[in-house]
């Protein structure tokens, strides 16, 4: 394919890239022109990139349901070395250690002025998208964000054991923070999944709150790993697991599941641990039913869909991290090997996260 590079050196003006060109196809590594900033724009020196579940689901839609644009360079985990400035850009400066804020919006709806910009009212109607998800991402030796209010200060956090934050951290922590009015002492949460946001998610839960913390997987390294970080209890995400669950906490009902996972045995699973005011929290992306109404959930339970987080959060997450509160499991792979990363990925036998370094 055009543009696909050779075993030898890289032309002068040009990068390499780790793109989505053909769908249904795979990542590639490619030789594309390093780009220019514009007005506004902030040029990064790109120093770590996360691979996500996200991708590959990005990758497995079909061409009535892709709607990114071809080709696409992945990454919407991002964290870079500020290279060049635009006309116009004061918020940082050339040098700055910094990582990149995925959600981006507007800057000037209500949610926007909060901090919300996951939640940004115009973004779509903009044309708007975050890096590697619509717009081109951090796997590649170069990008540029769009605004330097996109971009946070690393300071002394290592950018390749921390860009996975801007996800795999941020995503967890705004979903536990939505729950934490009820996960008081003497409460259960519950983590479905125990992979790239799930080990984080636990130790979230730990740093935050005082709650007794399950997590589920299929994998039995996945659970040691969910013990390994602060899970009280790690059981298979079974058909005993009700049951087990159960008995961890005296018959009680959980209060808050968080599944990492989304699919319709594992929303069956969390509704039927579920109870009276509890959160059920679906993180992950896959899609299945629940029953609703007098008849079909516990009194005043709540259903929640939350979707990545604010800039404000991922301050906070940051500095859970400077703290040594949260730490995300890595595995790091050069960018010539990023398709490797996401085969694994996608068959399950990566740890926690896959990082690339160009």
């Amino acid at each position: 394919m055009s543009g696909v590079l050779d075993a030898g050196r890289e032309r002068e003006g040009a990068m390499k890239a780790v793109q989505y060109r053909t769908i249904g196809g795979s990542p590639e590594v490619v030789e594309i022109e390093v780009p220019e900033p514009g007005p506004g724009e902030v040029r990064l020196k790109v120093t770590a990139a996360g691979a996500c579940h996200s991708d590959s689901f990005v990758m497995s839609l079909t061409e009535e349901q892709y709607t990114y644009g071809l080709p696409l360079t992945l990454g919407h985990e991002g964290a870079g070395i500020v290279d060049k400035l635009g006309d116009g850009v004061t918020g940082v400066a050339i040098g700055d250690s910094v990582a990149v804020y995925g959600p981006q919006g507007c800057g000037r709806c209500y949610q926007c002025a909060q901090g919300k910009e996951n939640y940004c009212e115009r973004a779509a109607e903009l044309g708007i998208a975050p890096p590697g998800l619509g717009a081109p991402g951090a796997m590649a030796e170069y990008m540029i964000v769009r605004s330097d209010r996109h971009l946070l200060p690393l300071g002394d956090l290592d950018p390749v054991q921390n860009v996975a934050l801007t996800d795999a951290g941020l995503t967890p922590y705004h979903a536990i923070k939505m729950s934490l009015p009820k996960l008081v002492p003497g409460t259960t949460a519950v983590v479905i999944g125990a992979g790239g946001l799930g080990h984080v998610a636990i130790q979230i839960l730990r740093a935050i709150t005082p709650s007794t913390v399950i997590a589920l997987d299929l994998s039995e390294e996945k659970l040691a790993l969910a013990r390994e970080v602060g899970a009280h209890h790690a059981f298979a995400s079974d058909a005993d697991a009700a049951e087990r669950i159960r008995e961890a906490t005296g018959g009680r009902p959980v209060t808050a599941v968080f599944d990492f996972v989304a699919i319709q045995p594992t929303i069956d699973l969390g509704r039927s641990v579920a109870g009276v005011e509890s959160d059920h929290v679906i993180v992950g992306v896959g899609v299945g039913m629940l029953p609703v109404g007098m008849l079909g959930a516990p009194y005043d339970s709540t259903v929640r869909a939350p979707y990545w987080g604010s800039r404000a959060e991922l301050f906070e997450v940051f500095d859970l991290a400077r703290a040594g509160l949260v730490k995300v499991e890595t595995e790091v792979f050069p960018i010539d090997e990023a398709p490797e990363a996401y085969r694994r990925l996608h068959d399950g036998t990566l740890r926690g996260r896959a990082i690339i370094v160009p």
